[in-house]
């Protein structure tokens, strides 16, 4: 894999942030096979919820609680 330093995000996590990460990754997927990129992703993915459920500041956690809490559930439908 590529080891290409991650771009600085800001705070406010902008529209140009995510443009940022998406030529991050367009850079770190270069070269790779779709295999690899699968791996990589899944690999990620655990990583980022496994910090999701054990951020450092308590404030954090709150937060990202209340907004899991929001989202709005998808309804079930019956025929």
């Amino acid at each position: 894999m590529n080891n290409i330093p991650m771009p600085e995000i800001s705070p406010a996590f902008t529209i140009e942030d995510i443009h940022k990460i998406r030529e991050w990754y367009d850079k770190v997927y270069e070269g790779m096979t779709t295999q690899e990129i699968s791996v990589h992703t899944s690999n990620e993915a655990k990583r980022f919820l496994a910090e999701l459920n054990s951020p450092r500041d308590p404030a954090i956690k709150a937060e990202v609680k209340r907004r899991l809490e929001s989202v709005k559930r998808p309804e079930k439908v019956s025929v």
